[in-house]
């Protein structure tokens, strides 16, 4: 590698003096930077149930080891309304305008989708790594993977490439709703699973909820009772399979909102270009029909006491809608709130944790690593939901103190700067 500090490429923006609409050097958006900030901070919330137990507590409260407290019941609505789902639609968003804007500095420098292509293949190497060595609920490498097909569609009309995530969108809701909700159906409908589905599949719907259970107890003493790489060994062997569903499932949300995302950096909608006025009534009127109608599915999930196959349906079948316009709306408030929130002493630390989003990602799992398996505190499987945001709160404080911190001494997070030294295979200057 070259040593390169050409100024177009270094960032000099001090965390701590921030500009109304970009910062100094590569014309950041603050709005992108701060609502990247909130939606780090947020999927620490979402995820930290899978960190502490198998991945069906995280969906369904039934499957929490004693049973769930009323209080896991609680917290679980609350999530579901406010962050689950919620939280990964907008950095996939915000993913989708940093792939823009990255692109069209490259189209300035005289450089194109290949160094885009680079970066995005550097981005799924980090994803394996986090799938295979650290933790399993990876997103990087669905990230990588949907962001190349996005590029094929970089150089479409804004409008084409909101109007094609939309309508992948809506397919993937269809299909969501209709795989989930089918199961529903069948499950709380025996006599017509009786005359329509074969034998075979009967019997699975009915052993379910007595499978799953069990397979969460396997699961914690597996963790528990587990060296480092036994752990590593079992994602390997007996996990690949998982991983390339996972990634296959972007093909039901990621690739859309990635093109919406594209298509609304374009619009000029995070650069604050758009009516103030406007965005503030769409963004209050999509926050409010997300929040409300989240609230009324997951109150039905609640009120029945979270039955499997309709948490399951909630959970995973029903949320695409409400979480579009919670999304959409969200944003758009928040790109107006960012100029003088950035300028806050609290907005300058979420804008310092957004601007080292990937290392703070990343930085979250070794840390839940440190916690929760054996060579760690073993607590797997042992922590209510309560206890769970407790800890959150407390990594939440340690991101957005150490993010500015860090800033003020550093041009780059650290997985940002080997990310962009990667990417243009140059040595970029480090220290400020």
């Amino acid at each position: 590698m070259t040593v390169a500090a050409t100024p177009d490429m270094a960032d000099d923006t001090v965390a701590a003096g921030v500009e109304p609409r970009t910062t100094r050097g590569a014309d950041r958006l603050i709005s992108l930077d701060f609502i990247r900030g909130i939606a780090v901070l947020g999927i620490l919330f979402a995820n930290v149930t899978a960190f502490a137990h198998p991945f069906m507590v995280y969906v369904w409260p039934g499957a929490m080891p004693g049973g769930p407290t009323e209080s896991d019941k609680l917290v679980w609505l609350i999530q579901y309304v406010l962050i689950d789902h919620k939280m990964r639609g907008l950095f996939t968003l915000l993913f989708g305008a940093g792939m823009m804007l990255f692109v069209e500095r490259a189209w300035e420098k005289g450089s194109g989708r290949w160094l885009q292509l680079r970066r995005l293949l550097w981005l799924l190497l980090f994803g394996m790594i986090h799938y295979y060595l650290i933790w399993f609920g990876d997103i990087l490498q669905t990230y990588a993977v949907w962001g190349m097909v996005a590029l094929l569609f970089m150089k479409w009309r804004a409008k084409s490439q909101f109007l094609l995530g939309l309508v992948l969108y809506g397919l993937g809701a269809l299909a969501m709703g209709g795989l989930f909700g089918s199961q529903y159906y069948f499950a709380t409908n025996p006599e017509v699973a009786e005359r329509i589905l074969p034998e075979g599949q009967q019997e699975s719907l009915a052993k379910v909820v007595p499978d799953t259970i069990e397979e969460v107890a396997e699961d914690i003493e597996r963790v528990r009772s587990s060296s480092y790489g036994e752990v590593v060994r079992h994602q390997v062997v007996d996990e690949t399979d998982q991983n390339l569903v996972g990634i296959a499932f972007g093909l039901a949300e990621t690739i859309a909102l990635i093109l919406m995302g594209m298509a609304l950096y374009r619009f000029g909608f995070f650069s604050g270009t758009l009516d103030p006025g406007e965005m503030r009534l769409w963004g209050w009127v999509g926050l409010g029909a997300g929040t409300l109608s989240s609230l009324a599915l997951g109150l039905w999930a609640y009120a029945a006491d979270f039955p499997f196959f309709l948490t399951f349906f909630v959970f995973e079948g029903l949320f695409m809608v409400p979480r579009l316009a919670f999304v959409l709306g969200l944003a758009a408030l928040l790109v107006e709130w960012a100029p003088r929130a950035g300028q806050s002493w609290l907005g300058q630390r979420f804008v310092a944790a957004g601007r080292m989003a990937f290392s703070n990602y990343l930085g979250t799992s070794l840390i839940m690593m440190a916690i929760f398996p054996a060579w760690g505190l073993n607590l797997f499987g042992t922590m209510h939901r309560v206890a769970l945001f407790g800890m959150v709160l407390a990594v939440w404080v340690l991101m957005l103190l150490w993010s500015k911190a860090w800033l003020e001494r550093y041009r780059y997070g650290p997985l940002e700067w080997l990310w962009r030294c990667l990417t243009y295979w140059r040595l970029f200057p480090l220290r400020r």
